[in-house]
């Protein structure tokens, strides 16, 4: 054990959280792939605890205090026995039997281990530090009870039945382990925020962040997404925590992007924009897949608030989207509304799983506002009078309703004379269109000063 025990004690001595991670991890280091089993071979059940205790008992370089030593006795305990259950799945899968029993066995081992770090963190007798080692151990937990589920399910689909079934509502569990996991999740969460040491130097509230995002991804993951409110609400409850700039980088995207997207759900689009835009501007730029994540719901903000279209430049960072948002937005630009009808149809699978559907459907009205705005300018400029020059020059403010019925016709839309006065009346309504119509002379009175706000006219 002593020698298994190696690299944990290369990286305790480097104080930091992530090298300890790393040891306490599921996964075997691409450079040492047979770690586990090695770790494994080192003990047995009978003198697991001792063989862990007389190792860190007799090594000089972790200088740990003897109550210190016991917790990690527990935890390096608990890692043993999650990974004897690791390779026993593993060589279930490598047989062809692989099933639930096997891995509900991971996850339960996993959680134990977790519940065991969390005792000893709640009694301050590991390194404040290690809150991040126990975040790490928990997002494992919450990637294994996702798979301990999706097995459960495989297995429950393969069973058969009898009697009669409801195919509307399941009556089995669904993300049964999952949820388990969130409220383990919830302790850490409140173990971080309910710390109290003066010295904010050595406080859990630095992990406050990072677990708050793990919170948020298991409540997506599970559909319970109101339950996020409450950790919003639990944090900005808080007056003593450290100033929100000082926490890493990674922890402050994360948070701003689930903040965003919870008042984009909501349908906050301008405290979405502003919590999604900060995540935006403070995302690293290599982070591709982050920032196209932020794009998914920024895009559809900024077309909600400022009838904005994304520009090429910022599609181009996000080549997934540019897919998706790239007919939509060229669609958009031309006032193309039937061919923005099929672009929203074709991208519809991706759009409702992403929950933007209904968002981008209302920006049809900015296709119909460049179509209309097409129909203005065609209609040329007012003569001049006498004594005027060309800058006097100003735009035809009258247009028959016709004019505008006749363009939507051509473009493929089927719509009555009642029916176009009535979107008209919806552009200005929404204040994509200045002016007033006329209906007595069957005319559209445009504002002389801007008849299309944003577009530069």
């Amino acid at each position: 054990m002593q020698v298994a025990l190696e690299p944990f004690y290369e990286a305790y001595a480097s104080g930091l959280s992530v090298p300890v991670a790393e040891f306490l991890s599921p996964i075997a280091p691409a450079h040492n792939p047979g770690r586990l089993y090695d770790f494994y071979r080192a003990s047995n059940d009978d003198k697991l605890e001792g063989d862990v205790r007389y190792a860190l008992k007799y090594n000089k370089s972790t200088r740990m205090t003897n109550r210190e030593s016991g917790a990690w006795v527990d935890i390096l305990s608990g890692y043993w026995r999650a990974v004897k259950e690791i390779i026993k799945a593993d060589e279930a899968a490598n047989q062809g039997r692989l099933g639930e029993r096997q891995y509900v066995a991971v996850y339960d081992a996993w959680k134990d281990l977790t519940s065991t770090f969390i005792k000893h963190m709640s009694s301050g007798l590991l390194p404040t530090w290690a809150i991040f080692t126990l975040y790490f151990t928990a997002n494992h937990l919450r990637k294994i009870a996702i798979r301990a589920d999706e097995q459960l399910s495989k297995s429950k689909s393969a069973a058969p039945t009898t009697g009669y079934s409801d195919d509307i509502v399941s009556t089995g569990p669904q993300n049964q382990k999952l949820e388990e996991a969130a409220r383990v999740f919830n302790r850490i969460f409140a173990l971080c925020l309910g710390d109290r040491n003066p010295d904010m130097a050595d406080s859990r509230k630095w992990g406050v962040y990072c677990i708050a995002n793990l919170q948020f991804k298991t409540y997506f993951k599970l559909k319970a997404i109101s339950l996020s409110k409450n950790v919003v609400r639990s944090i900005e409850a808080q007056s003593d925590l450290p100033a929100f700039g000082l926490y890493p980088r990674a922890h402050r995207v994360t948070y701003k992007y689930y903040l965003g997207v919870l008042s984009f759900l909501q349908e906050d689009y301008k405290k979405a924009e502003s919590s999604l835009q900060e995540a935006w501007e403070t995302c690293w730029s290599p982070s591709q897949q982050n920032k196209s994540l932020i794009l998914t719901y920024l895009i559809p903000c900024r077309l909600i608030t400022q009838h904005q279209v994304p520009t090429a430049a910022l599609l181009a960072e996000a080549p997934r989207l540019e897919r998706y948002f790239g007919p939509l937005v060229s669609c958009i630009k031309r006032g193309d509304l039937t061919g923005f009808d099929k672009a929203l149809a074709d991208g519809e699978p991706e759009f409702v799983r992403r929950r933007i559907f209904l968002t981008l459907e209302r920006s049809r009205d900015i296709a119909l506002r460049n179509l209309l705005r097409k129909v203005y300018l065609a209609g040329g400029f007012e003569d001049l009078k006498e004594g005027q020059s060309e800058k006097d020059r100003i735009r035809k403010s009258r247009v028959p309703l016709a004019h505008f019925a006749a363009a939507l016709r051509m473009g493929g839309q089927v719509v009555e004379d009642d029916e176009v006065e009535c979107l008209l009346a919806n552009q200005i309504y929404k204040g994509l269109m200045k002016g007033y119509i006329s209906r007595e002379h069957a005319m559209v009175v445009l504002n002389k000063k801007g008849a299309f706000p944003n577009t530069g006219i």
